[in-house]
């Protein structure tokens, strides 16, 4: 894993009632339920941050980190690009609109218009 390159998300999703799930635009009430990891991972994939800010943040949650955290991200990032739900770029990313923010911040009209002007189709 290249601790240098930044990571962004490639999916909706919610932290309503204190959990991140994947959700789904176009019907908000619908939602997936995920794994704490991938769930953290999810909401911090900013695209302003690398996977060695991720680690280095997480890590200060804990008075000593775990000795397996690194590859314990590693792979839950590898899971999470095999879902086509994060992507890794070597540069800072802007997320659009409709991926910046969970969904009960969006403004769901304006997020679907910029969505179907992108062709952004959700997996």
């Amino acid at each position: 894993m290249n601790t240098a390159q930044f990571f962004y998300r490639c999916a909706t999703f919610t932290r309503e009632n204190g959990k991140v799930a994947l959700a789904d635009i176009y019907n908000p009430s619908h939602t997936s339920e995920l794994e704490e990891w991938f769930g953290v991972v999810i909401s911090l994939a900013d695209g302003v941050h690398t996977l060695q800010e991720l680690l280095d943040y997480l890590a200060g949650r804990y008075d000593s980190a775990p000795e397996n955290l690194k590859e314990t991200i590693s792979s839950v990032i590898d899971r999470l690009m095999e879902g086509g739900m994060i992507k890794l770029h070597d540069t800072k990313v802007e997320l659009p609109y409709y991926l910046a923010n969970p969904v009960e911040e969006l403004d769901i009209e304006k997020a679907k218009k910029l969505m179907e002007k992108d062709g952004y189709v959700y997996h």
